[in-house]
């Protein structure tokens, strides 16, 4: 019932940013995953709907930032200093609660592709 919509992705090269958008119909926390080729999908980032609290990928946490416009009901991943190992199809996500959206997401994005060549 909850359908997401994700956009910015796209091919950069090491070191370069990228800034990942994923907008629902509700306020809800939301954040994302990424699955690369031949791995499973991993936790990257969750920000609740209300609190602000965040939660982060241990390998991500110097470098991705994720926030909230309230008024569009939109969350943004900002990806900076990235590296080839962040290359993935990377995957909005939303729930009721931020620790939800970490462990297990009803909602999901449809997924779209970052790519960082080295």
């Amino acid at each position: 019932q909850v359908q997401l919509a994700e956009s910015g992705g796209g091919a950069v090269q090491a070191g370069g940013s990228l800034r990942l958008s994923c907008t629902a119909p509700i306020r809800i926390a939301m954040g994302w995953f990424r699955q690369a080729p031949g791995k499973e999908r991993e936790f990257v980032a969750a920000l609740a709907a209300y609190s602000g609290i965040t939660n982060y990928l241990d390998s991500v946490k110097e470098r991705f930032t994720i926030s909230r416009d309230n008024a569009k009901n939109t969350v943004h991943l900002q990806m900076d200093n990235l590296k080839p190992e962040d290359t993935a199809v990377y995957y909005c996500a939303a729930a009721g609660d931020v620790a939800a959206v970490v462990r297990e997401p009803p909602y999901w994005g449809q997924g779209t592709q970052v790519t960082v060549s080295s």
